[in-house]
């Protein structure tokens, strides 16, 4: 018998949160319509917020359409962030004065 209260404890662990009243009342009003626990409905709610999160979207190609020739302006390298930044700022530039 001890044995299987021990295994119990280490499938569940007692936590302290705080939450906001309005929250725990809304929480254990869903709990006693859905004939569970206050625990199971914290527990699922939990469950499927961790879960939302793995379930990002992949990130979509997009397509950007330019105009006119010649690409981008000497100097200019798109993979360096700060150098566009200080180009479009006009520090050291090409066309700098």
């Amino acid at each position: 018998m001890t044995y299987v209260c021990l295994l119990d404890m280490l499938r569940h662990m007692r936590t302290t949160i705080n939450l906001p009243d309005d929250l725990v009342l809304q929480a254990k009003k869903a709990a006693l319509e859905a004939d569970t626990t206050l625990t199971e409905i914290i527990a699922n709610a939990l469950r499927e917020a961790l879960l939302k999160g793995r379930r990002k979207q992949p990130r979509r190609k997009i397509k950007l359409t330019t105009y006119g020739e010649g690409g981008t302006f000497p100097g200019v390298d798109l993979d360096d962030t700060s150098a566009v930044l200080d180009l479009m700022d006009g520090i050291n530039g090409p066309r700098r004065r």
